[in-house]
């Protein structure tokens, strides 16, 4: 026999170790369990019997899907967190504008209702002012009457040698020595701009009735000092009938507030207000009460 020649081996197969079977399931990433049934009671040279349960694997590529799913579902959560805090963001901007605007617009309001009501008042308060300018003019002005009333009452005295007595009353007008109308209007209209002051008599501001009297005094004609006495100084004159040098008069006669002079063309001049001073007027725009005539 050949001393290459194969000899029939007498020795046992290896059987492999539980743990080289737990190093091949753990590999595989299963849940390993091995169960390993051996018998030897036969003879030396009876084989072995060894039996092997494989554990499922898991596949790396299905792991790798799970987490590439478990990823995007991530990234799409996180796009719908950052739009939805977007869209909050933006609804937040938008609303404070809109209060910014609408606190700009109460404020602008605001301050356009404080300026009316300042100027109402400002308004109110001038007109308060000319009110009590006027009540005051009025009360000069029957004060002054009740002056000029007390001076021209009757007094007793004896005249021409004669044994009785008589009584004389100054006249409250008397007729013109000398002058003409044009004289009368032509002083007026030289005043024209001159400031109305309530109680004045010149020469460069009056009251409606210093001014006639002062101008019908450039005639001789001695008129009274107030407007109350001055519309009953002279003839009544109908309003459809005036004529240039006609004293108008605003009120009842015997208790006017206002007088002025006609000049013609349905225009008057006098001494307005405070406000306009010595002016040429419009009876249209200002109606007369009545008129009187004493040239």
């Amino acid at each position: 026999m050949s001393h290459t020649a194969q000899i029939t081996s007498h020795r046992k197969p290896r059987r492999p170790s539980a743990s080289a079977m737990a190093l091949r399931a753990g590999v595989a990433g299963g849940v390993l369990s091995t169960i390993a049934v051996a018998g030897s009671a036969g003879t030396a040279n009876a084989e072995p019997v060894t039996e092997t349960i494989e554990m499922p694997v898991l596949s790396p590529t299905a792991g790798l899907a799970l987490a590439v799913e478990e990823s995007v579902q991530s990234q799409q959560q996180i796009a719908f967190e950052q739009d939805a805090q977007a869209r909050e963001d933006s609804a937040a901007d938008r609303a404070a504008k809109t209060a910014k605007k609408a606190k700009a617009e109460a404020v602008r309001l605001a301050e356009a209702e404080k300026k009316a009501e300042e100027k109402r008042e400002r308004e109110e308060a001038a007109a308060a002012r000319a009110a009590e300018q006027e009540r005051a003019a009025r009360a000069a002005e029957r004060t002054d009457l009740s002056t000029a009333r007390t001076a021209s009452a009757p007094s007793s005295g004896v005249t021409g040698g004669t044994t009785g007595g008589s009584q004389s009353q100054a006249p409250s007008t008397s007729a013109p020595a000398s002058g003409s109308v044009a004289t009368v209007i032509n002083f007026l209209k030289a005043q024209l701009g001159d400031a109305y002051v309530m109680g004045a008599t010149g020469p460069n501001s009056w009251d409606c009735s210093s001014l006639v009297q002062a101008a019908f005094r450039q005639v001789g004609v001695d008129l009274p000092r107030i407007s109350q006495e001055q519309s009953t100084a002279g003839t009544p004159v109908a309003l459809s009938n005036l004529q240039v040098g006609d004293i108008l008069y605003w009120g009842n006669a015997g208790s006017a507030y206002h007088t002025g002079v006609y000049i013609g063309g349905g225009q008057y001049l006098d001494a307005a207000n405070p406000a306009k001073g010595v002016v040429i007027q419009d009876l249209s725009g200002y109606p007369a009460t009545g008129a009187v005539r004493v040239l």
